[in-house]
């Protein structure tokens, strides 16, 4: 099981070698983590650094811990508010195709990025994808929403679902397996997240949701291992192979993405959808794999963008 550790991410991060560094804001660089993790994977070819913050301060981070920023741009900032305010209007400007949370709270960064006048919303609404390497199986597994979206509406999680199938698609996978997860695979109407399940799996019958394959609700189990379908005797082109997990709500999600994290040594990477730009939020418990295989998924969403662009131009 051990040899197969990483080996998904590692794929992730050779793709983007053969295309170029994708121009990212990073916001508030100001602490080893968070300079590393840009230097890092700016040095793998994955992304172009643009270093939002004090200017003494992202020196004085590299001095100490021997980073070599003198290829990368500085905007010189006076704090993390405004680190914040600035990397959301270079993405807004073009000047930046993706947006990497520094050394500040997740919250203050995602402020910048929903403030209806200056932010970077969308139609959409905004969630979060957990790109799980799980080692004992053979692809990598989204587990959505577990870190924004804290009691999601049928709404909301039509657009959850449809973030995360477009994530996939861009990452190479077209027509992503998609289980809607609940405790048990019929609908109860005492259960509210199997009606709601049922209620998506119709939406995408009728195109409300496009791009994936849907079921649900389905429990935990009969998602992802095979066997388990086939004792409850599922018959279903999801159950068993499914490549993206929706969650009820946050909390089933966090601890869904820790248990496969603490128990089955899996590591999770992570992005935020839904926005103009892809948006990397990585955590200073993160390993450097992690970080590096957060930053390639960015890179290979903005990069398929990029190409969706040029192609509708083009026409």
């Amino acid at each position: 099981m051990m040899e197969r550790k990483h080996e998904k991410y590692e794929r992730l991060i050779a793709r983007c070698k053969a295309l170029p560094p994708v121009p990212t804001a990073v916001a508030h660089p100001c602490d080893e983590s968070s300079l590393r993790g840009a230097v890092e994977a700016a040095e793998m070819g994955i992304l172009q650094p643009i270093l939002v913050g004090r200017h003494d301060k992202i020196e004085a981070v590299a001095a100490e811990f021997k980073l070599d920023i003198s290829r990368y741009q500085v905007v010189d900032v006076p704090h993390s508010h405004a680190a914040a305010e600035m990397a959301v209007q270079l993405a807004r400007e073009g000047k930046a195709e993706m947006l990497m949370k520094g050394s500040l709270h997740t919250d203050e960064l995602m402020a910048a990025v929903v403030r209806s006048a200056t932010g970077l919303r969308t139609g959409r609404r905004i969630s979060h994808a957990f790109i799980m390497d799980v080692p004992s199986l053979d692809r990598v597994i989204v587990v959505t929403d577990a870190a924004i979206n804290i009691f999601p509406t049928l709404t909301d999680k039509m657009h959850i679902i449809q973030n995360a199938i477009d994530l996939v698609t861009d990452l190479g996978f077209p027509n992503p397996k998609v289980a809607i997860l609940s405790a048990m695979e019929t609908v109860n109407p005492d259960v509210p997240s199997t009606v709601e399940a049922a209620a998506l799996c119709k939406m995408a019958d009728r195109k409300q949701i496009t791009g994936g394959i849907l079921d649900g609700p389905l429990a935990l189990d009969n998602a992802i291992d095979l066997t388990a379908a086939a004792i409850k005797k599922i018959d279903s082109p999801v159950a068993g192979q499914a490549d993206i997990l929706v969650v009820p709500d946050l909390e089933a999600g966090n601890m869904l993405a820790k248990s496969l994290s603490f128990m089955a040594d899996a590591d999770a990477a992570g992005i935020v959808l839904g926005a103009r730009v892809p948006i990397i939020l990585t955590s200073r418990a993160d390993s450097v794999m992690t970080r590096l295989a957060s930053c390639a998924v960015a890179a290979l969403v903005a990069q398929a963008r990029r190409a969706s662009a040029g192609k509708a131009v083009s026409s």
